[in-house]
């Protein structure tokens, strides 16, 4: 292959490559924020979904205008998982819908690309729950495992590591050791 041939990789070090991720990031942002905003009791999923993917469209139509070959658009379509779906939820037209109802947790997750740059955004809640309010019981386990988790994984991730000690720390997370026995007491009496 002649050097002409080859692509120069494109890195964060140039100033185009930030400003693609950055506008795909404010894109991706936009969009969740209006989706987590628009569930509530009674709204279907499919149609957050379609709104989500709708949206993302619309807005990365709106930028690099001149650059007609470039793509952009979905990186990965809007998901809405509810309750026991863990993630990925993207229903067809021809799938069962599901509507939201007060006290669902519910997981958004999108991705935009703008010339194949990445960026991807998710947000869990509990549908009903006003910001700032504490969420209670079984979810609020489920919400705090999910981030103990994500937090093992960020500090386990790295050059050297397994991929098993992330999976040995979750499990952790999720199936905390035993309570330690008390000491047995003794007690006396005069």
């Amino acid at each position: 292959m002649s050097g002409e041939d080859e692509q120069q990789e494109q890195t964060i070090a140039e100033d185009l490559v930030v400003t693609k991720y950055k506008m795909g990031g404010d894109i991706a942002n936009r969009v969740l924020r209006s989706l987590v905003e628009a569930s509530c009791s009674g709204v279907s999923v499919l149609s957050l979904c379609e709104k989500g993917d709708a949206m993302i469209m619309e807005e990365t139509g709106k930028i690099f205008k001149k650059e007609k070959e470039m793509k952009k658009g979905i990186a990965f379509p809007t998901s809405i998982s509810v309750n026991n779906c863990v993630c990925h939820f993207s229903p067809l037209k021809s799938d069962q819908d599901y509507i939201l109802k007060e006290g669902d947790l519910v997981k958004i997750d999108l991705g935009v690309h703008v010339d194949g740059f990445i960026a991807n955004v998710a947000h869990t809640f509990v549908v009903g729950v006003a910001q700032g309010t504490q969420v209670t019981g079984r979810k609020a386990d489920v919400i705090k495992a999910a981030h103990l988790c994500a937090e093992a994984a960020l500090r386990l991730v790295k050059p050297g590591n397994q991929n098993t000690q992330v999976t040995e720390a979750w499990n952790k997370v999720a199936h905390p050791s035993p309570p330690t026995q008390p000491l047995p007491t003794r007690t006396s009496s005069n």
